[in-house]
């Protein structure tokens, strides 16, 4: 069994109070540091650099009222993204973080844009697992149905969190797809065809299935058919929820990245059931995803663990990222045995290979 623990050994019950107070003002602090972001505010206190600036030389900017300035910057010393020293505020470096750091920047946007008004219905989610947050973007089943449709700027927030992810990882991962030497390659869970096109431009003896719903599958043909590459793909509208729907056969390698989090463990089952009985006679399962248990760092497992319940609350109602063992386990009784486990794939990928049962 995995053991975790995230606290520092030896915490003091002081210290421990410190960090739950963290937690029961972390929406404050949120928004606070987002707006001193968006707005410009910690922009202008890093071009200061060491000296800082004043509220005063801040307000004179004619940007932020003194006030403002002093409920933004108030919270956001509280969460060491800045620092004041003789009455002046300087970066710190947390907000340096805020301000470079790509993977922050999402996420930021990603919290705020998709999730923080729907995670209001989280209680209730929980209580009925069914993804009740998406109310506050339209009526879907789930999210995937209304991808297409998400106003923005929750559909680029959205997209921008997906692909980050993701597109760390294609270009470490392409060689692990073609050693087997596949000719028929189907990607489920295809989205755009952020995938495969990487796959098709990579190697030119391979043919596409791609396999996910219409409104997917709508934006990924526009994107082959501008990549030139139409010809070797196709097309495959399918709604996996439904245990009735087959999927292609004869595949040479079956590919899914961050595709069966979307999923619970039951539809999760029946998709791998119908993966092993696509797979011609050697062929492979490939799954890339995020496993919050085989991470090096903390601070990707933190990140994923607390993506879970968007999973909840606006994705499906019953899925999340898991462990890897769920997967191997679920494999296993689909009929598919684990072959190799390759992490450090990207910033949190693991590529876990099946094969069929001897």
């Amino acid at each position: 069994m995995l053991n975790k623990k995230f606290s520092p050994e030896r915490q003091s019950a002081f210290e421990a109070r410190f960090e739950a107070q963290k937690i029961a003002y972390g929406p404050v602090v949120f928004q606070c540091v987002r707006y001193a972001w968006k707005r410009g505010m910690l922009q202008a206190i890093a071009d200061a650099g060491e000296a800082g600036l004043s509220v005063e030389e801040l307000a004179a900017t004619g940007q932020w009222t003194p006030y403002v300035l002093k409920v933004v910057l108030e919270t956001c010393l509280s969460a060491g993204v800045v620092l004041l020293s003789e009455g002046r505020y300087a970066l710190d470096k947390a907000g340096f973080v805020v301000l470079t750091d790509p993977i922050t920047q999402i996420n930021i946007d990603f919290n705020h844009d998709v999730c923080y008004q729907a995670l209001f219905s989280l209680e209730q989610t929980l209580d009925q697992e069914k993804p009740l947050g998406l109310k506050v973007f339209g009526e879907w089943p789930t999210i995937y149905e209304g991808l297409a449709q998400l106003p923005e700027p929750a559909r680029s927030s959205w997209f921008a969190f997906d692909h980050y992810y993701s597109d760390t990882s294609f270009p470490d991962i392409l060689p692990d797809v073609f050693a087997t030497a596949p000719r028929r390659v189907m990607d489920i869970g295809a989205n755009t065809g952020k995938f495969t096109l990487a796959a098709l431009q990579a190697n030119a003896g391979i043919e596409l299935h791609l396999v996910d719903l219409p409104g997917q599958l709508a934006v990924a043909d526009k994107h082959l058919q501008e990549a030139g590459l139409r010809e070797r793909a196709t097309l495959h509208p399918t709604n996996l929820l439904d245990k009735a729907a087959a999927l292609p056969s004869n595949m040479d390698v079956i590919w899914m990245s961050q595709f069966l989090s979307c999923f619970s463990e039951e539809a999760i089952a029946s998709i791998l059931e119908r993966a092993a009985a696509a797979l011609g006679p050697r062929g492979q399962v490939l799954i890339m995803d995020t496993f919050w248990d085989r991470q090096r760092y903390d601070i990707a497992s933190y990140c994923l663990i607390n993506t879970s319940p968007y999973f909840n609350n606006l994705a499906s109602g019953n899925s999340k990222v898991y462990e890897s063992d769920d997967y191997v386990r679920l494999a296993k009784a689909a009929g598919l045995e684990l072959v190799t486990a390759r992490d450090g794939i990207g910033y949190c990928h693991s590529l876990l290979r099946f094969a069929k049962a001897a």
